[in-house]
C-alpha cells in the first residue's frame, strides 16, 4: 500500500468519486467528502474561471463544518485544447486544493506549481507508455483507466495494466473501470491498486447532477449497450448505444473509426451534453440511493469481501 499522508486516516473507504464532465457539482462532492470518500469535479463543469472559482468557495465553506472530512480534488485537462488551464490553475493554487487530477497531459510545470503548496497530483493513463511520461514528470499517483471505465476509458485489462505500471512506479496507484460494489474495491487493492476511482456508479446518486433521463438511461443499460468510440470527441470514450443513437450517429459506422484528433473544447463540450457517457459498469447500478446510503452500502458490502477472503485464505492453497 502506498497511500499519501494527506489521505492517512482521513477515508472512510479507499475510493475516489471520478470528476465526471457535467455530472459532478459542489453537492456530490460534499456528500462524498461527508462520507470519508474523495469528491472530485472537472474545473470545466463551471462556463468560466470565475465560476469554477465560486464553486471552490462554496466547497471550502462546506467541509469546513466538518470534522475530518475527505479531501476533494479537481481535474484540469491539460492539453492546448483548454484555453483556460492556466486560469484555472492559477485558482488552484491560490485556494491549495490538495489533489489535482491531470487529463489528457502530463506537465512538469503543473506538478511543480501543485506540489509548491503541499498538493498532490494524480494522472489518468490508459497505457504503459502513458504511466512512464507521467512518472517521469514527477506525479504523485496514476489513474489506471482500464478497459470498460466511463469517460476516455483505454482498452487494457486492470490486470494488464497494473501489472505493468507495478514494474516501475511505487507511488499511489488508482483503478478505474466497472466498480459499483465494495468487493471489488477489495478486488482492486489486492490486484495492487491503493484505491478505486469510481465514476459510473456516481451518476446514479441523488446528488448527480445529471438529468433525469440520463439517470434513467443508465438504470436500463447493460455492458452490451455501451460503445467504445473516438467519433464523440476525437478520443475514444464509453458512450451509451441509446444516447449515440438518439444524437443521430451511425452505429455499424462507429464499430471500426480509428482515433482522431481531440476535438476543440467547445464542440467536445456540446457532444458530451447530448451523447451521455458510462462504463461497462453499468449493468450494475440499478437503484438511485443518495450518496451518503451507497457509501454506507459500498462500505458494508467492503467488510464482508474482507471476512470471504480470509474464509478463501483457509482452504487455499490445498497442500
Amino acid at each position: 500500500m502506498s497511500l499519501p499522508a494527506l489521505l492517512e486516516k482521513r477515508l472512510r473507504l479507499p475510493v475516489v468519486a471520478a470528476p465526471m464532465f457535467l455530472i459532478s457539482n459542489p453537492q456530490l462532492v460534499l456528500a462524498c467528502c461527508r462520507n470519508g470518500v474523495v469528491g472530485s469535479f472537472p474545473a470545466l463543469n463551471q462556463r468560466d474561471s470565475s465560476g469554477f472559482k465560486a464553486w471552490l468557495e462554496e466547497i471550502e465553506t462546506g467541509l469546513a463544518l466538518l470534522d475530518n472530512p475527505a479531501p476533494y480534488a479537481v481535474n484540469l485537462i491539460v492539453h492546448n485544447s483548454n484555453p483556460r488551464l492556466q486560469a484555472d490553475l492559477a485558482i488552484c493554487i491560490e485556494h491549495k486544493v490538495p489533489i489535482i487530477i491531470t487529463s489528457l497531459g502530463a506537465a512538469k510545470e503543473v506538478v511543480d506549481a501543485v506540489h509548491s503548496y503541499g498538493g498532490l497530483v494524480f494522472h489518468d493513463v490508459t497505457t504503459r507508455r502513458h504511466a512512464e511520461k507521467a512518472a517521469e514528470a514527477g506525479v504523485d499517483g496514476l489513474i489506471a483507466v482500464a478497459a470498460g471505465a466511463g469517460g476516455h476509458a483505454g482498452t487494457w485489462s486492470p490486470f494488464a495494466l497494473l501489472a505493468e505500471i507495478r514494474q516501475f512506479f511505487d507511488k499511489t496507484v488508482l483503478l478505474a473501470g466497472c466498480m459499483n460494489h465494495g468487493h471489488e474495491i477489495l478486488a482492486a487493492q489486492i490486484l495492487g491498486a491503493d484505491l478505486a476511482y469510481i465514476g459510473t456508479r456516481f451518476i446514479g446518486t441523488q446528488e448527480s447532477h445529471a438529468p433525469d433521463a440520463y439517470k434513467d438511461m443508465l438504470l436500463a443499460s447493460r455492458a452490451a449497450d455501451i460503445i467504445h468510440t473516438p467519433a464523440v470527441s476525437g478520443v475514444p470514450a464509453n458512450f451509451m448505444r441509446k444516447s449515440l443513437e438518439s444524437a443521430g450517429f451511425d452505429l455499424d459506422a462507429l464499430q471500426g473509426k480509428g482515433e482522431s484528433k481531440l476535438k476543440p473544447l467547445n464542440e467536445e463540450a456540446k457532444a458530451w451534453k447530448t451523447v451521455w457517457s458510462a462504463g461497462q459498469g453499468a449493468g450494475g447500478v440499478n437503484d438511485l440511493p443518495a450518496t451518503d446510503q451507497l457509501i454506507a452500502r459500498m462500505e458494508e458490502e467492503y467488510r464482508k469481501a474482507h471476512s470471504q477472503t480470509r474464509e478463501l485464505a483457509r482452504h487455499w492453497p490445498h497442500h
